[in-house]
């Protein structure tokens, strides 16, 4: 393999796939990047089996060939080079590439070809295609709600919905619920329902911001999903398990619906969150006509701040982890919040009020008295 390319062109697209590339495995080859070129086509590709990454690469080809090279060293070197353009050329006799640049020379061993594994392929008759920015936007929205503990898979995964001109998508970590509905302009020409490792679509949402593609191709068979856009694939193991039935925590109604400016109150939480440390909760205290948000920590500190809003009633005081309230009310954006409760021990909604289908539901913290 012998090739010619723009240094920034290559470190751009592989610091796309060094992500994705493993830090932890006995397989050598995992931990690399694998530089394929043939015909006309150069790719980078990277994998840790569960989320895989293949880019195109733009580059003048002298001679096909296939390489692995180990991803952080790699990155490295290129982000190191002098010259704009570099040279990449196997040696197979002395087991590694000539990186050129400049009067700059390196010498990469490579790693293992043959213990690289195949990437799927998008299957075209079960694939479908929908607008990239409305697919991604609705990830984001819940993806920080999917649980990071790996003892339970299930809660890692986010549950992606698509039928009709819907698109739905659910996480959660059973301290925090998020659903996102969002409206398709034209209905897909198929659906799908898969649970979807929230690593992936926060890879997919990182891939599409450079992406040039309006258009997302999803196809989904057995354990696998692949998504397209354009020369970009990405590829994930789906999670195993069945998801919460997440219909059946959505309490059916509530002792107190409040609408609450979203920024203002967003701004609230988080000055007086810098007083919530050490697992202390931030506490919401509602009294006629008024929000009282304050937070108290031993050998720290302690603060409050008061906001107006429609509250009617006896008063009712419930409490929060401030990181997760925070997380809600900013996924909610600049849109009023409406805010439902039912008593101090039952879980709190947070809806956006636009009507936009976003719909937050977090569990109180028992509060001290």
């Amino acid at each position: 393999m012998k090739i010619s390319l723009d240094r920034e062109a290559l470190l751009n697209q592989l610091q796309s796939v060094t992500r994705v590339a493993s830090t932890r495995t006995a397989i050598q080859a995992l931990s690399g990047v694998q530089l394929s070129a043939s015909g006309s086509v150069c790719e980078l590709r990277a994998t840790d089996t569960d989320v895989s990454l293949r880019v195109p690469l733009e580059a003048e080809i002298t001679r096909e060939g296939t390489v692995v090279l180990p991803a952080r060293l790699f990155l490295d070197v290129v982000r190191s080079l002098p010259r704009p353009v570099v040279s990449l050329e196997l040696r197979p006799t002395e087991r590694d590439v000539e990186v050129l640049s400049g009067n700059a020379t390196f010498h990469i061993r490579t790693l293992h070809a043959e213990d690289f594994p195949p990437f799927p392929e998008l299957d075209p008759t079960s694939a479908i295609s929908l607008p990239v920015r409305a697919f991604v936007e609705t990830a984001m929205k819940v993806a920080g709600s999917a649980s990071r503990d790996e003892t339970r898979p299930v809660l890692t995964g986010i549950l992606v919905s698509a039928s009709g001109t819907e698109v739905r998508m659910v996480a959660t970590d059973s301290y925090r619920l998020s659903v996102k509905e969002t409206r398709l302009e034209s209905p897909l020409a198929a659906g799908f329902e898969a649970n979807v490792p929230a690593r992936a679509l926060q890879e997919l949402a990182r891939v599409a911001a450079h992406a040039g593609d309006d258009q997302l191709t999803v196809s989904v068979r057995q354990n696998q999903v692949v998504f397209a856009l354009g020369q970009v694939v990405l590829s994930s193991r789906l999670i195993d398990g069945q998801f919460p039935n997440y219909r059946q925590l959505l309490p059916e109604s509530f002792e107190h619906e409040l609408r609450i400016s979203g920024p203002e109150l967003r701004d609230v939480v988080r000055r007086i969150s810098l007083l919530a440390q050490k697992n202390a909760p931030l506490r919401l205290s509602f009294a006629p006509g008024e929000l009282t948000v304050s937070a108290q920590t031993p050998d720290i500190g302690e603060a409050r701040e008061s906001l107006p809003v429609n509250f009617q009633g006896e008063p009712l005081e419930i409490g929060f982890n401030p990181e997760f309230l925070r997380d809600g009310l900013e996924a909610i954006d600049d849109a009023d919040v409406l805010m439902k409760l039912i008593s101090p021990l039952r879980p709190g909604l947070l809806e956006a009020g636009d009507e936009s289908g976003f719909v937050y539901l977090i569990m109180p913290i028992r509060l001290n008295v």
